[in-house]
């Protein structure tokens, strides 16, 4: 018997409203796996619900968050869902914090003091010779990592040094590895659908307040995750209308990297999303009767 429904898709799919009417049709509560979601003072670019959802605006935006924090809190408040009402559903499009939530997600460590610092240092001063030096240490990362994505570089580089890899042995992600009978929803999209939402969303981002929610953030200071809101660096350091377009191309390039994310999950239950969300939910639940 399916104890967690967890919903996921790109963004602008619609998973927020099915997840809420999964949830109202189980008697039970949503819980978030968004990045981003878990900082108060940024609901409308982080596209927050509005009504109470577990792990949404949590953190105070001068707080770093990590996965290895979200999934202790996300196994707990799933655990406490599960005992009380007998089913979770589970909501968000930040594909690691989804796998943290459902799975025991294997963390290494934060590097020791200085070390991050040391790597980043090193790999801004040669990206092709840090490269070279991660390909020596652990050639699976090296193979799809590129030198100039430098965040993955820095992070694969401690990972390897730590004995870690970015590329586990294991990437199975769910089925017998999640910690509750598991359902998980795909939301499907037909790409010119996606567009339109996006951009929909992106006009009701502005006229809901985004520019002066964003000047308020920065004012107060945000930490170097939640600098990383998709919007954040667009509107402080563009005129509107610029920043209007470029946050509409990177929804768009973010929504089609979750696609490609989604199609990795195995036994994942695709369903129609362009259906109103009560026949989605409905579809969900049909589902997890045979399962």
């Amino acid at each position: 018997m399916v104890a967690v429904y967890a919903v996921f898709g790109p963004t602008a799919s619609g998973k927020s409203a099915v997840a809420e009417v999964l949830a109202d049709r189980l008697a039970t509560e949503v819980v978030s796996c968004d990045a981003l979601q878990v900082y108060r003072g940024l609901p409308i670019l982080t596209n927050q619900p509005t009504r109470p959802t577990r792990l949404v605006g949590i953190r105070a935006l001068d707080e770093e968050m990590s996965v290895g924090a979200y999934a202790g809190l996300a196994h707990e408040a799933i655990d406490e869902l599960v005992a009380a009402h007998g089913a979770a559903v589970t909501v968000g499009g930040t594909g690691l914090y989804l796998r943290a939530a459902v799975a025991n997600l294997e963390v290494p460590p934060p590097p020791a003091a200085g070390v991050r610092e040391q790597i980043r240092a090193e790999v801004e001063h040669d990206p092709a010779a840090a490269h070279r030096r991660l390909a020596e240490l652990d050639p699976r990362a090296a193979a799809v990592v590129h030198e100039n994505d430098t965040r993955r570089l820095v992070r694969a580089l401690e990972l390897a040094e730590s004995g870690a890899s970015l590329v586990p042995d294991d990437d199975r992600l769910w089925a017998s590895h999640t910690r509750h009978p598991t359902l998980i929803a795909g939301l499907e999209v037909p790409t010119d659908e996606l567009e339109r939402r996006i951009v929909a969303r992106t006009d009701e981002m502005f006229a809901a307040g985004a520019v002066d929610e964003v000047r308020a953030a920065l004012a107060a200071g945000v930490s170097r995750t939640a600098s990383k809101a998709l919007g954040l660096d667009d509107i402080a350091s563009l005129p509107e209308e610029e920043a209007r377009e470029r946050i509409i191309v990177r929804t768009r390039r973010y929504a089609a990297y979750q696609r490609k994310w989604m199609r990795r999950i195995p036994g994942l239950v695709q369903v129609d999303g362009t259906r109103s969300t009560e026949e989605v939910a409905e579809a969900i639940l049909a589902a997890g009767r045979f399962v």
